[in-house]
This record gives C-alpha cells, sequence and structure tokens, in this order.
C-alpha cells in the first residue's frame, strides 16, 4: 500500500466510524464503543507509518504531495491534495494517540450515558476533520474541516443540554468563532486572488517569489480567524466557559483539536505572516496580552477545569509567540509537547471531579485524603502539573525552553524574520507568564491534593480504563523533551535545544513562583477549617459524567458565580490581591463585550421588530381593511335581482351621457 493511500485512509478511518457508529447506535449498541476506540486508534498506527514513510523517502523536513483535481471552477481550481511534511506527520500522530485515548477514557466515563452512541460518533468526526486540516493541501478542502470542527464543539460542548450552563457555552463557542471565521474565510479568498490557486504548495511558491500584492491585509484577515480558533486575545472568551462539556471533550479540544488547529494553520502558511512585519507585531502583541491575560486569571478561577481552560489559553500564548518570531519549530513542538500534559490534565481532573463529588478547588481544599483515593490521578496529575510549570527534566520545560530561545534571538538581531521588538515583547511576556504559570499550577495541586478536613468520600476505585489513559499519556508528559536533539530535523529547525541563558531564567523565574504560593498556601490554610465552603452535589454511585454535570450545576448556586468562590483560605487571593475579582471575571470582557456588542444588537433587533410590525404590518393590514371595506360596501349592491341591475346599469347609462354633453358643450 503506498503512503498516499495510508495518509488517505488517516483522516477516512474516523469519519467512517463515525459514520457506522450514528448507524448502529440504536440498532445494535454493542457495537458502539468498538467502534468509538479502534478508528482513531488505526488512524494513530497509521498517521505514524505515514511518518517513518515520509522521513524514509523524503527526509523528515521534506513534505510529501499528491493531488487531484476535485473540482473545476473556472478560476482559482480546488484540489483533494495532500501535503505532509515533518511536523504534519508528528501532529497527525498527536491527534491520533489523544483522540484514542479519549475515546477509551469516555468508555467508563460515560458508560450509562444515553447519548453516549452520538457522543462517540461526534468525537470521532472531530478527530477526522482535525486530520484533514493536518494532511490537507489545499486551503478550501482544510476549510472544510476547519467548519466540521466548530459545528462538532458546538453539540460536544452542549452534551449537558438539560444544564443553561452548557447551552450558553455551547452557543457562545459556536458564535465566537465563527465571528473569526467570517475574516478568515475573506483572507483565504484575498490570498487565492493574489497567488491565484489554493494549493498550499503554490501559495508559499508564491511568497517566496514575492506574490503577495497585499501580504498584512491577508495576515490580518487570517489571524482574526486563528483568534477565535485558537481562543486568542481579544476571542477567547469562549473557552473557559466551553468547560461546562464532558472533560474527556474538554481534554480533546484543548489538546489536539480545534485550538490546536490555528496554530497549526499559521505555523503551515508562516511564510504569509512573515511577509508582513505588521502582522508579526500583531500577532506577538496578541500572544503576550494573551499569556498574562489567561494566567493572572487562571490564577484566580475555582473551578478546576476553568483553571486549566485559562492555562490551555496560555500555552497558545507561547505557541503564537513563537511563530511571531518566526520559529514555527519551537511552536509546533510546544503544541505537541503541550498536547500530551495537558490531555493528562484535564482526564485527571474528571477523575478528581468524581472521586470529590466537586469541580471546586475551594470544597476539594476542605477535604482530607482526596489524594489517597485516587492515587492514580494524584501521580499523573503531579508529572503534569510539573510539565505544564516548565521544571526540567519535564517535557513541558524543553518545549518552552525553544519559544524563549526563539524570542532571544530574534530580540537580540540574530534573527531577520522578525522585528527585534516582537521578541522582545515574547520574551519578555513569556517570563513573566513562566512565573505566573508555576504559581496557578502550584495552587492547584495544593488545593486539590494537600486539603484539610473530614476525609474525602470513597467512591469507590476508578475504572481501569480511565486510570490506564492517564499512565500512557504521563510517558509523554515526562519523557518527549528528551527527545529536543531528534525530533528537530521533523520541524524543519536545525536545534530546539535551551540555552543556559533562557533556562536559568526560566527555571529560577518558575521556582520563584511556585515557592511564593506555597508561601501563600501556608499562611491561609489555617482560615480553611474556620470557614466551611462546600458544593459537593455527586452521588457516591454515580458514573464519571454524572458527577461532573452536577458539580457544574451547582456551583453557581452554592458560591454565587461559576468562575470564582469567595474563600478567604485561597492563596491565589492573596497573591492577586485587589486584583483577584478583575482575574476572576475574565478582566470583565464579557461585560464589556456585552455592552459594545450584544446590547447595540438586541437594540437593532428590538427595533427591526418593532417597524416590522408597527409599521410594515400596519401597511399590510391596512390594505387588507381596505379591500375587506370595499367588499362590503359593494356586497349591498348585490342582490340578485335582474331588474335592480338593469335599472342600475340604465341610470349610469344617462349619468355618461349627460356627463358627454355637459363636457362637449363646455368645450
Amino acid at each position: 500500500m503506498t503512503t498516499t493511500t495510508l495518509a488517505v485512509l488517516v483522516p477516512l478511518l474516523p469519519f467512517l466510524g463515525a459514520v457506522a457508529g450514528l448507524l448502529l447506535g440504536r440498532t445494535a449498541p454493542g457495537f458502539v464503543r468498538p467502534l468509538a476506540v479502534l478508528p482513531p486508534l488505526a488512524a494513530a498506527v497509521l498517521a505514524a507509518f505515514v511518518a517513518v514513510r515520509q522521513s524514509a523517502g523524503h527526509g523528515p523536513g521534506a513534505p510529501l504531495d499528491a493531488a487531484t483535481r476535485l473540482t473545476p471552477t473556472g478560476s482559482v481550481p480546488i484540489d483533494l491534495a495532500l501535503h505532509i511534511d515533518g511536523f504534519a506527520a508528528l501532529v497527525a500522530i498527536l491527534v491520533g494517540a489523544v483522540a484514542t485515548c479519549v475515546q477509551i477514557y469516555s468508555t467508563s466515563y460515560l458508560r450509562d450515558d444515553p447519548r453516549y452512541p452520538s457522543y462517540a460518533a461526534l468525537v470521532s468526526l472531530f478527530t477526522s476533520a482535525m486530520l484533514l486540516v493536518v494532511y490537507s493541501g489545499d486551503l478550501m478542502v482544510l476549510l472544510v474541516g476547519w467548519e466540521i470542527m466548530g459545528i462538532c464543539s458546538y453539540f460536544l460542548v452542549g452534551h449537558y443540554w438539560e444544564t443553561p450552563e452548557a447551552r450558553a457555552a455551547s452557543l457562545k463557542a459556536f458564535l465566537v468563532t465563527k465571528l473569526g471565521d467570517v475574516p478568515f474565510l475573506l483572507g483565504l479568498f484575498a490570498l487565492a486572488v493574489d497567488t491565484g490557486t489554493f494549493r498550499i504548495t503554490g501559495v508559499l511558491d508564491a511568497v517566496a517569489n514575492d506574490g503577495l500584492d497585499h501580504p498584512t491585509l491577508i495576515a490580518l484577515l487570517l489571524i482574526a480567524g486563528v483568534a477565535g480558533k485558537s481562543a486568542q486575545f481579544p476571542l477567547h472568551t469562549w473557552l473557559p466557559d466551553a468547560m461546562a462539556g464532558p472533560t474527556p471533550v474538554s481534554a480533546l479540544i484543548h489538546a489536539a483539536t480545534m485550538v490546536a488547529a490555528g496554530v497549526y494553520f499559521v505555523a503551515r502558511l508562516l511564510p504569509v505572516f512573515a511577509a508582513s512585519a505588521a502582522a508579526l507585531g500583531v500577532l506577538a502583541v496578541l500572544a503576550a496580552i494573551t499569556m498574562v491575560g489567561s494566567a493572572l486569571a487562571a490564577l484566580a478561577q475555582d473551578d478546576i477545569k476553568r483553571v486549566l481552560a485559562y492555562s490551555t489559553i496560555g500555552q497558545l500564548g507561547y505557541m503564537t509567540g513563537a511563530l511571531a518570531v518566526g520559529d514555527r519549530g519551537a511552536a509546533v513542538f510546544h503544541l505537541i509537547s503541550h498536547g500530551a500534559f495537558k490531555a493528562l490534565l484535564f482526564l485527571g481532573a474528571g477523575v478528581i471531579i468524581h472521586a470529590a463529588g466537586t469541580n471546586s478547588l475551594a470544597a476539594m481544599s476542605r477535604m482530607g485524603g482526596l489524594a489517597k483515593r485516587v492515587p492514580d490521578a494524584y501521580w499523573t496529575m503531579t508529572i503534569a502539573l510539573l510539565a505544564l510549570a516548565a521544571i526540567p527534566p519535564f517535557a513541558g520545560f524543553f518545549s518552552k525552553e525553544a519559544v524563549l530561545v526563539a524570542a532571544e534571538h530574534t530580540a537580540f538581531g540574530d534573527s531577520d524574520i522578525a522585528p527585534a521588538a516582537a521578541g522582545w515583547t515574547v520574551l519578555v511576556a513569556g517570563l513573566l507568564t513562566a512565573l505566573l504559570t508555576a504559581a496557578y499550577a502550584t495552587r492547584l495541586w495544593l488545593l486539590a491534593f494537600r486539603g484539610r478536613g473530614v476525609e474525602a468520600a470513597d467512591h469507590g476505585g476508578q475504572p481501569l480504563a480511565m486510570n490506564t489513559v492517564l499512565w500512557v499519556l504521563a510517558v509523554p508528559s515526562l519523557a518527549f523533551g528528551l527527545t529536543v536533539g531528534v525530533i528537530a530535523p521533523w520541524l524543519d529547525t536545525e536545534s530546539l535545544a535551551p540555552t543556559v541563558t533562557t533556562s536559568v531564567l526560566g527555571t529560577g523565574v518558575a521556582l520563584v513562583g511556585g515557592l511564593v504560593t506555597y508561601g501563600a498556601w501556608s499562611h491561609t490554610t489555617a482560615l480553611a477549617a474556620r470557614t466551611p465552603m462546600g458544593a459537593v452535589a455527586a452521588h457516591p454511585d454515580a458514573e464519571p459524567a454524572l458527577s461532573e454535570a452536577e458539580a457544574i450545576a451547582s456551583h453557581a448556586p452554592v458560591y454565587g458565580n461559576i468562575a470564582s468562590a469567595p474563600d478567604p483560605a485561597d492563596p491565589g487571593r492573596l497573591l492577586l490581591g485587589r486584583l483577584h475579582g478583575h482575574a476572576a471575571a475574565g478582566f470583565h470582557l464579557d461585560a464589556l463585550y456585552r455592552v459594545m456588542f450584544q446590547r447595540p444588537v438586541q437594540a437593532a433587533a428590538t427595533l427591526v421588530r418593532f417597524l416590522d410590525r408597527e409599521v410594515v404590518d400596519t401597511y399590510v393590514r391596512g390594505a387588507g381593511t381596505g379591500t375587506r371595506w370595499l367588499g362590503i360596501a359593494v356586497r349591498g349592491a348585490q342582490t340578485g335581482n335582474v331588474q335592480t341591475y338593469l335599472g342600475a346599469l340604465l341610470a349610469g347609462t344617462v349619468v355618461l351621457a349627460i356627463a358627454a354633453v355637459l363636457v362637449a358643450a363646455g368645450a
């Protein structure tokens, strides 16, 4: 079987699994779980074969291209094309592996969910769409996968549609990402007009030959779409609310699909963005604001999943920062590394929520022995949090250092791709975010696993499938960074190794952040015993998904807020001071958008409705009423008496004759 055929099967198998799962979900439910797990597993294995063959036949960095004309358009053709280079091959393996882990985990997490067949099919379709984005060599075909992911996220985030939080979150995710997709589509069309093709190879060749007439406009339009899909400022607000969906969905969205798609797209077309220094500057500023703002917000969240959601936004900021300084190798290296440990963090959080019966860190901090209840989640999440905090030798250290090294080289003029100002912006923001990341990672670990109070309720052992997945993901979270010397050629770069300067600075600020947070926790933890708090709503024998749904629904009624809790024992409250309330509310961006966009749109809709009902409809009703009255008036003359009709005809004739005589006499 040729490499091209294998590559076609990679996105095709999950798609066929999704279709089969939907068709057999009711008639043959015993096939649903195998159809959920086996296609993404096969896709991951085939993606690995494609990577090996691509490397053996073309070299790790050389692309594999194949295409066939999809449809004639009369102007710019659309091709069903593959474009697989080293980092596409690696990202496809990541997508397949994480999707397989999510599907295996979900077989236990949603074991009694009546909507599991449709859920599993949508996860497979989601996976297929992301793999289509990764392998596609044509921008229009890539757009198909891009939009399928959007609709899949809408249904999956709204899986618990009985809860108002899930309904609102799914709608918000869909609308915000579509808001970015409009300029994104315009940017793709503008790019095709300038280059004369939708083929990625043709676009890159045109850029290399100075074939772009409007590089800044095109790049800015595309950045708007990327900001929506990858949850970058100012279109990031949908991602924390999307935590209302099932935890496995959160893992899939955050680790390997949806938000990774935007970063991957920029990496794929980096020369287009590099053709405009202004666009790279804008990307650097957006990355810096995203990194720092999301890290501050994560330090103030009470919902364990919202902490991880803001963490994802910040880590995506690192990736876009690397792209802003022109180093796609560092960006994709961090994307793959982050995919492993972030999937582990979310799936581990699902285990903790089930064991604790709550998603509230304030409630967990008042439970003793939670770590003993879930030893697998405890140890694997500790590994993942150390990777997130970029502590050596965990994976996050090497990938984050690659970003900082790239920013350092640009800042000191060693790279001519991006302006030095972009390098300094990313470097300073990256170091500050490293400090804050270690702080909120330490806070999460202390509140979740070092609680003091009544022993956590024993909900029994966690399912083997869930615990196995945690340990599988712990391996790359711990060891993937050690491949730094091998993986560089795959990512089309000479070296991803950390330097002494950035290593000392990055690790130093991370240790400071962790130690300061530990000191704050030691100071505030005594208050926990004097201030009981809790939103524990799960039943001891409930399935994990039900525990999570009840935890989400109970948080706001207990604490008055879905994001934070009025907990004096929270070290984040002490560290942030007066900034805590603003950070917990996401710096009020949602409120700002309500004032700037939602209310004007609603007011305009109200005005249009008034004009339609009271003005337009008045004329329509008036026309009907006038006709009806005329009919009533005429109806009185319709007696059915022929003599009356003849008399009226004669009278009319006489009147007309007299009128004619008078007119003639006057003339």
